[in-house]
C-alpha cells in the first residue's frame, strides 16, 4: 500500500465574481503514488499547482475530481484517520501569539489526542535547535525560529508521513542544515517524506524520486538518477563582462555574469567558445561540468524530453 496515492486528481476554481473571467484549472488529472519510506520531491514553477495539491492532501481543499489516499485512508471520506497520519509544515508562518514554544507543542499534541509526550517534545526542541527557546513567547522569535517551531508542531504526534511545503524558504544556512539532518534521520527510521522546494540542489541531494508539475500536469516522474541521465551530458560554464549576441543568448542560461550552454561533446564546446571569440568577447573561468537537476528542470519546463517512470521517455 502506498504512503500517499494521488488518483486522477483535478481541481478547477470557478470564474471570478459576477461570472467574469474563465475558470482556472489548477490541477489536471494528476496521478502518482509515493511509496512507504520514500523521500519524494514535488517540483514546479510558481503557479504549477504544487500548493493546491498539498492543500488537497491535507484536507484544506477539495478536489474537483479524483481521490487522494494516505496509507489507504481517503482524505475526504476518512479525514480524521488520514490527517492523523500526516505531519504538514506549511509555507506560511502561522502561530498562536499567546503561548510559549513548549505550550504550543503541547496544545498541538492535544489536537491529535497525544498525552504525556514531554520526552518527545524535548527531543524535537533539541534536534531543531529550540531547547533554549522553549519558554520564549512565539511573538519573540525570529522568522527562522518560528519556522523551526512549525516543523516541531508538524512532528509532535510522530506522523508516519511528513509533508514539507517550502520549509527552508528564506531561512539561514544553519537552519537548513539542522532541518535536513533531522528529517533525513526520520526518513531512515521509516518515515515517508514529501518535499516541495525551489532549492533544486536540496531536491537533488535529498530526494530519491521526483515529480515535476507544469500548469497543473505531471510532466516528469522518475528517480533523480534517471532524470539526470536524461539531461545533456555536460554543461559549458564561464563568466563574461559583456552581453552575448542574441543568437547565442537564446541558447544560453544566463545569471548575471555567468553563462551556461548545454554541450553534448567536445565539438559543441569548441563551437560555443569560437562563437564567443568571433563576437569579440572574452570568456573567463571556463569550466565543463555535469548537468544538474536545475538543468533538467529548465529543460523539462521548456518542453524538452524527460524520463517518465515505466516508459523510458515522455
Amino acid at each position: 500500500m502506498p504512503a500517499i496515492s494521488f488518483q486522477s486528481v483535478s481541481k478547477t476554481f470557478p470564474a471570478g465574481r459576477g461570472g467574469t473571467g474563465e475558470p482556472l484549472k489548477a490541477l489536471d488529472n494528476v496521478s502518482f503514488d509515493i511509496e512507504e519510506g520514500e523521500f519524494f520531491g514535488l517540483l514546479g514553477p510558481n503557479g504549477a499547482g504544487k500548493t493546491t495539491l498539498i492543500s488537497i492532501l491535507a484536507g484544506l481543499a477539495r478536489a474537483s475530481e479524483g481521490r487522494v489516499l494516505v496509507q489507504g485512508h481517503d482524505v475526504q471520506r476518512d479525514f480524521a484517520q488520514a490527517r492523523r497520519r500526516l505531519g504538514v509544515v506549511p509555507q506560511e508562518l502561522v502561530f498562536d501569539p499567546f503561548f510559549n514554544v513548549r505550550e504550543a507543542l503541547r496544545f498541538q499534541s492535544g489536537y491529535f489526542g497525544v498525552k504525556h509526550n514531554d520526552a518527545w517534545i524535548d527531543e524535537l526542541l533539541d534536534s531543531l535547535g529550540l531547547a533554549d527557546k522553549a519558554d520564549a513567547n512565539m511573538r519573540q522569535l525570529s522568522g527562522g525560529m518560528k519556522r523551526r517551531v512549525l516543523v516541531a508542531q508538524a512532528l509532535v504526534h510522530k506522523p508516519p508521513v511528513i509533508v514539507l511545503d517550502e520549509p527552508t524558504a528564506g531561512v539561514d544556512v544553519e537552519l537548513r542544515q539542522t532541518l535536513w539532518q533531522f528529517i533525513a534521520r526520520l526518513n531512515k527510521q521509516g518515515h515517508t517524506v514529501l518535499l516541495t522546494t525551489h532549492y533544486l540542489e536540496e531536491a537533488e541531494a535529498l530526494c530519491s524520486r521526483l515529480a515535476m508539475l507544469k500548469q497543473g500536469r505531471v510532466v516528469a516522474l522518475a528517480t533523480t538518477s534517471e532524470l539526470l541521465k536524461a539531461a545533456s551530458s555536460n554543461v559549458l560554464r564561464f563568466k563574461i563582462d559583456s552581453e552575448l549576441p542574441p543568437a547565442l543568448a537564446g541558447k544560453a542560461r544566463i545569471t548575471g555574469r555567468i553563462v551556461q550552454f548545454p554541450a553534448h561533446n567536445a565539438l559543441e564546446v569548441e563551437r560555443y567558445l569560437a562563437a564567443i571569440r568571433e563576437a569579440g568577447l572574452r570568456a573567463e573561468d571556463v569550466e565543463i561540468r555535469k548537468a544538474d537537476l536545475e538543468d533538467v528542470f529548465l529543460d523539462v519546463m521548456a518542453g524538452g524530453r524527460a524520463v517518465a517512470q515505466g516508459e523510458g521517455t515522455s
